[in-house]
């Protein structure tokens, strides 16, 4: 297949759902071979089986793992570079938001371990083993491809920013990957492997949705949105996927904000938005796609 990541392989953690999902379906239509990994292998299956019926050249590994089991991404990542021969870009996706987690004082410490595990621990096992695979990618100048890779770890805004509705385990978490990215980006930025933080703002994913599951909730947080609405998975898709192409060849250790302006704004405007959130590409219909 053709497209800005003809020839190229990825692996894609929590590939069966949300912000993963649609990442798997860009970078398929944009010409990758791409490893779904997803501790729910029924969504992952369903997802590469989507990716099929629309890609029909496209190739696709289904591979369940468990993020916070070191001995899953390293098998993970060595049935990757045994199919496919190489690993061009690994998008550690996979990440918790426990509805137990709180502040200081009444979050479990189990809460704590369990996010830990998954959101920090996982982007390292992630990054050590794609690190590994990556060095010995080989170069064919011919197809595009060359030593070396791109690493994208999803941190979040709440890494930036601070809230007084609470999340303390989950904000650690994402400053953690943050801090980890920034650092590993400076070891092995001459190696050809490039490492970069995707900080999502609020998204209307399962993920949060779930968590944020009143008006009350919701409206708590939309007033601080300036563009008015929540993000869609599709939006940090795109980001990825720049993150992902050489593209992006001299960004390396970037906190790469998409997140609606949230960041930067202070006082946010009134009105409703003149545009319409675009739709997440799992929910086009088919006969739409094709057209």
């Amino acid at each position: 297949m053709s497209g800005r990541l003809a020839h190229k392989v990825a692996i894609i953690t929590g590939a069966g759902s949300g912000i993963g999902l649609e990442s798997s379906i860009l970078f398929a239509q944009e010409g990758a071979s791409v490893v779904l990994a997803d501790i729910n292998l029924a969504a992952a299956d369903k997802a590469a089986a989507l990716i099929s019926a629309r890609f029909p050249n496209a190739q696709t590994l289904v591979y369940k793992a468990d993020v916070a089991v070191e001995k899953d991404i390293k098998e993970m990542v060595d049935a990757t570079v045994a199919k496919f021969g190489r690993l061009d870009v690994m998008f550690n996706n996979a990440g918790i938001m426990h509805p137990q987690d709180d502040n200081a004082i009444t979050t479990e410490e189990s809460v704590w371990d369990l996010t830990m595990n998954i959101n920090v621990k996982g982007v390292w096992w992630g990054c050590k083993y794609a690190i590994l695979a990556m060095r010995n990618n080989p170069t064919d100048a011919s197809r595009g491809l060359h030593t070396g890779g791109s690493i994208i770890n999803v941190a979040s805004f709440v890494a930036l920013l601070g809230a007084a509705t609470p999340q303390l385990a989950y904000t650690a978490s994402k400053g953690a990957v943050l801090a980890m990215t920034r650092e590993l980006a400076m070891v092995h930025a001459r190696e050809g492997i490039r490492l970069n933080s995707l900080c999502p703002g609020p998204l209307k994913t399962p993920l949060l949705m779930d968590f944020l599951n009143t008006p009350e909730k919701r409206d708590r947080r939309m007033v601080h949105i300036p563009m008015g609405r929540f993000g869609e998975a599709v939006e940090q898709a795109r980001a990825a996927l720049f993150l992902a192409t050489d593209d992006s060849s001299y960004m390396t250790g970037t906190d790469f904000k998409v997140d609606g302006g949230i960041s930067a704004c202070y006082v946010t405007p009134l009105g409703d938005p003149v545009l319409p959130a675009p739709s997440n590409l799992s929910t086009i219909p088919e006969k739409s796609y094709n057209a």
